[in-house]
């Protein structure tokens, strides 16, 4: 069963940055972290869950969402099971737990921030002076 575990939130100030980490484990010689487009997804408080930035190994794609266009990077580490989401220029409202999830590519580019069959226990980024 994969299981995906985030790290790296914390308190930052306004204009800082931060690298979150989803760590990915329980892969098979069959599955690998190549086979699934990898999203990270934030919740504010009293918001609904949103996509945020997407990682597909298909054509190498990725997407973000207009609010993190220019200051958030997702790259991801396939010998190591991990993927990143460098966010810089932190704003307040930016401010949530973030979350990591994934779901087998078959084939799609991103965006993809649909159907989602795996998801981490989140991480709490808060950005505030």
């Amino acid at each position: 069963q994969l299981q995906l575990v985030e790290s790296g939130g914390g308190l930052v100030q306004p204009g800082g940055s931060l690298r979150l980490s989803c760590a990915a484990s329980g892969f098979t010689s069959a599955f690998t972290l190549d086979d699934l487009a990898i999203v990270w997804f934030r919740q504010a408080p009293g918001k609904e869950r949103t996509g945020v930035s997407c990682h597909s190994s298909v054509g190498n794609s990725t997407h973000y969402i207009n609010a993190a266009k220019g200051r958030f990077t997702i790259s991801r580490d396939n010998p190591k099971n991990t993927v990143y989401l460098q966010m810089n220029s932190l704003k307040p409202e930016d401010t949530a737990v973030y979350y990591c999830a994934a779901v087998p590519s078959r084939g799609r580019r991103c965006p993809v921030y649909s159907g989602m069959n795996y998801w981490g226990k989140g991480t709490l980024v808060t950005v505030s002076s």
